[in-house]
């Protein structure tokens, strides 16, 4: 039998890279990026490191690294995806996966379930499964209190903060799309999608600011497909509050070797590129929250 003890949480569920001073109404948020692994969790996954990784939005906190500069803040998650999705309900679960049956608090029919992408996934998001036996919902509700729950509670005082400051709130929530979702050369499909959940989490006219600035790095951009935005997107994103949210997913052959999880040549250029973006949705922005 599994022993929930044996997966000790992540020593870093999240960091905060905070301007000097906050001169900006926009937050940066990357969900996917974290990369720390516990070791118990490797040992107790049927995937080796490589293979765990194909769920990552790998380098992303570091494509955003200027936020701060720009005087907004940058929330990353440090744990994997694989470990714990932020980017779920707190308690989207398979039934499958455990030992012991489920609280009726639990969402077991999610679509995301479904397709074992839950907040504890039971696949990687190449589809191969994660670990070789079943957990204890003990597991569970360690994950969720010691990385989901801690993440939330930082993301959520840091758009009041900022609202109260400002008297509006942008989050940005950046991630990446594998290939094909993300094209696999130059000019083919899209190099963003951005996600407002079919208009209903940002404000349009923020939206085509967002657009118009990326379009105008270089970058070819698509709405709501097939990433119209996932969890935070949708439970964050209250226009009518001044609470605006844009998921913003970033095509993975622009900037790394998906096969070898490294930075390719292009990481510095679409860096720069996304400096710049950010940069000019924070000079505009305010008027239009």
């Amino acid at each position: 039998m599994h022993d929930p003890a044996a997966s000790a949480p992540v020593a870093t569920a999240f960091t905060i890279r905070r301007p000097a001073r906050q001169t900006s109404p926009v937050v940066i948020a990357s969900p996917h990026s974290g990369n720390l692994y516990p070791a118990a969790f490797i040992a107790e996954s049927r995937l080796d490191a490589r293979a765990l990784r194909k769920s990552e939005d790998s380098f992303v906190d570091e494509l955003c690294a200027c936020a701060p500069s720009l005087g907004m803040p940058l929330l990353a998650a440090g744990f994997p995806r694989a470990y714990c999705d932020v980017n779920r309900e707190a308690w989207e679960l398979d039934p499958a996966m455990f030992e012991d049956a489920l609280p009726p608090h639990v969402n077991t029919t999610s679509p995301r379930v479904a397709a074992g992408l839950g907040t504890i996934a039971r696949v990687v998001a190449s589809g191969e499964p994660i670990y070789r036996h079943k957990l204890r919902f003990a597991e569970a509700e360690s994950r969720i209190a010691t990385c989901w729950q801690p993440y939330h509670d930082a993301l959520t005082d840091l758009m009041a903060t900022t609202k109260s400051r400002f008297g509006a709130c942008l989050l940005l929530d950046i991630h990446s799309m594998p290939s094909p979702y993300g094209h696999a050369a130059p000019g083919h499909g899209p190099d963003i999608v951005l996600g407002d959940a079919h208009g209903t989490a940002c404000g349009r006219s923020v939206v085509g600011l967002i657009e118009r600035e990326l379009r105008a790095e270089g970058l070819s951009v698509r709405r709501n497909d097939p990433y119209a935005g996932g969890y935070v997107t949708r439970h964050y994103g209250r226009p009518r509050e001044r609470l605006h949210v844009a998921q913003i997913e970033i095509a993975r052959p622009l900037y790394m070797n998906e096969v070898l999880i490294t930075r390719a040549a292009g990481f510095d250029a679409l860096q720069a590129q996304l400096c710049r973006a950010f940069a000019n949705v924070a000079q505009h922005s305010a008027v239009l929250l």
